[in-house]
This record gives C-alpha cells, sequence and structure tokens, in this order.
C-alpha cells in the first residue's frame, strides 16, 4: 500500500459566466475589438515547457503559444502582436468569459460543462490527451492500481480531480488528495516528496518530467484513465470570433495534409495547381472575406511556425525534450485524428 500520491487534478472551473463577459459577447465583435487593439490577448498556462513557458527574459514559447502567435498573424498581421496572460484551472475560465482575454488557449479539455453551463465555444481540437500518473522510479509502481492508499496532488480547477475520484471508485482504491493551484506548485510538491504520484493529462506529465534534473528517475504509468481532448475556447455568442479561431487551427492542419509547409508556402501560394492549396493559400477566391479578414490570413498563419506538424515537432515533438510521438494527433490519413474540415 503507497502512503503518498501526488495527483494533478482537474477540478470543475467556474460555475458560471459572469454577467460582464455575457455582455462583451452578445455585444459581440471581439475581432473589431483586436484590430482596434491592434494587439491580441491570450490567457496561456502559468507555465508548462513545451507548450506554454516564458523564457528569462519573458518570451513566451510553445505548442499553445504558437497558436496563438498564428491567430495574431491571421487577425492583426503580425504574430509578435500578442500579450500572453498566465492563467490557472481556477482563474481560466474567468478570464476569458470576463473580457480580460480574447481566446484562451491554455490546455483545457472540452466537456459538456464547459460548453454549455459555462456559455464557452470550443473551436476544435488541438490535442487529443488522456489523463495519467507519474512516480519516481524508486517506488517500485509499475501501474496505477497499485496506488491503493496513495496522495494525490490535485490541481483545483481541472477536469483531473473528478477523473481521478471516478477511477478510484470504479477500481474500489482509496487515495487521499493534495489539492495544488498550478502544475509549478505540483511539481515543487512531488519533487520534495510531498506525494507519491502526479496525475494529469499525460501530456502535461511529459512536459513536467522533462523539466526535472533526472528525468529518468520518474516513470509515467500505463494508464490513461480519460479522454481529455485539448483545444482554444472563446466566448459563447460571438460566432465570427469563434469562425476565425477555429479554421485558423484548421489551417495548420490542412496545411500538412498538403504538404505545405514554412519552406515551400511561398512557392506553393504561386504555382500549387491543387485547388484547395489555392483556396488555403489566398491564390484563388476569397476565403478571408467570408470571416472579416483579407485573402491571405491563412498564409500568414501557416507562416509563423509551419503547419500543425511543424509546431508538434518543434515544441513538443519527440525530437524535443518532451518527447511526444504523434498517435492521435496524426494525420488522419496516418492513423491519427487530425482532420481539417474542407476549405472551399
Amino acid at each position: 500500500m503507497i502512503k503518498t500520491v501526488f495527483f494533478g487534478t482537474v477540478a470543475a472551473a467556474a460555475a458560471a459566466v459572469l454577467s460582464t463577459g455575457a455582455a462583451f459577447a452578445a455585444e459581440g465583435d471581439t475581432l473589431r475589438a483586436v484590430k482596434d487593439r491592434d494587439q491580441l490577448i491570450c490567457g496561456v498556462n502559468t507555465g508548462l515547457v513545451g507548450f506554454a513557458a516564458p523564457d528569462a527574459n519573458g518570451n513566451w514559447s510553445g505548442f499553445d503559444i504558437s497558436l496563438c502567435k498564428a491567430i495574431a498573424a491571421a487577425v492583426v498581421g503580425d504574430p509578435n502582436k500578442v500579450r500572453f496572460v498566465p492563467t490557472t484551472g481556477q482563474t481560466r475560465f474567468t478570464a476569458l468569459t470576463s473580457g480580460e482575454v480574447d481566446v484562451l488557449t491554455r490546455n483545457s479539455t472540452w466537456s459538456f460543462q464547459r460548453d454549455t453551463d459555462l456559455a464557452m465555444d470550443f473551436a476544435g481540437v488541438n490535442y487529443y490527451d488522456g489523463q495519467g500518473f507519474m512516480v519516481r522510479k524508486d517506488l517500485g509502481v509499475t501501474s496505477a492500481k497499485e496506488l491503493d492508499g496513495a496522495t494525490v496532488c490535485i490541481q483545483t480547477g481541472t477536469t483531473t480531480e473528478l477523473n481521478l475520484a471516478d477511477w478510484f471508485r470504479s477500481n474500489n482504491l482509496s487515495y487521499q488528495p493534495v489539492n495544488i493551484d498550478s502544475n509549478a506548485e505540483g511539481e515543487q510538491q512531488y519533487i520534495a516528496g510531498a506525494c507519491d504520484a502526479y496525475t494529469t493529462d499525460a501530456s502535461g506529465l511529459a512536459a513536467t518530467r522533462a523539466a526535472f534534473a533526472d528525468p529518468e528517475n520518474h516513470v509515467i504509468l500505463p494508464e490513461i484513465i480519460s479522454k481529455e481532448p485539448l483545444g482554444p475556447a472563446v466566448r459563447h455568442g460571438d460566432n465570427n470570433w469563434g469562425d476565425i479561431v477555429r479554421w485558423t487551427l484548421f489551417a495548420l492542419i490542412a496545411a500538412e495534409e498538403y504538404g505545405v509547409t514554412s519552406a515551400n508556402i511561398e512557392e506553393l501560394a504561386r504555382s500549387s495547381t491543387n485547388p484547395e492549396v489555392q483556396r488555403l493559400l489566398g491564390a484563388s477566391d476569397n476565403l478571408g472575406g467570408m470571416i472579416g479578414l483579407d485573402a491571405e490570413w491563412a498564409k500568414r498563419a501557416i507562416s509563423v511556425g509551419g503547419n500543425y506538424g511543424e509546431i508538434f515537432a518543434a515544441t513538443i515533438g519527440e525530437q524535443t525534450p518532451i518527447g511526444l510521438a504523434r498517435g492521435l494527433n496524426a494525420q488522419w490519413t496516418q492513423g491519427g485524428l487530425m482532420y481539417a474540415m474542407p476549405f472551399r
């Protein structure tokens, strides 16, 4: 029997939409606000290496940051015109619904309650994930089912703690929760030995482990106990802004499918005979005009960090310290779930 487990949880987020946020969305024009401000305000993680983290000079980078920059390039023409607002599991949805941020790009799970009761619209899935567990190798645990009696750190404001409770109950196991507010706090508690195990999204575990001084001494257990479709969210009621965020994500995914890269995008914009690529890059038709943007909005978005595959490889892929395989996040043509709707 384990004495202590560290579980990074996902507690329920905000219980209701702030009236100011509802009014903001109803009145409706986030696109106009972003253009007038000449800057996108993006809600991100407080710091998760590979996904969203600032360096010593305050420069943000990562998988989620790349999507923010792509949206900024599409809308205001400059990927650097972004202000990143760090949000915790507890504050992220309030920041969005109140109008503090224009879009939330922060490894947040698309769930029924968040989509309906919290009145947010998820613009798609940019990472298919699932909740897992990490333990120190010297604990000798090889399965989450050996964690009976363990203490688990739970990040409040996430779906993790609900998943954890469901899984332990269904397996007739007991645990002692330890509440934490952020991944940084969870990492500190785990390293200090306050917990036997740390649980959160498997991608988050990989990112957290990569930041350790001794990553080889920590093991991510094989069980995945939930579905965690992570994606960008916008306020409910501003459909045009939702379309812009959704189709910017689709542009990155479609670019990979059609072989459009940061290296060949200019050439393909001039010479491609693929009608879908022509529409995607603004060489024919003007899809941007339908959402209040110009013809080359998607071309600019893709040019920032390349297509979805390039961004994945550069920030969290197998050749990075995070070391994530594509898995479910491979293109649909490669056995994965990444699938962009048609650009036509």
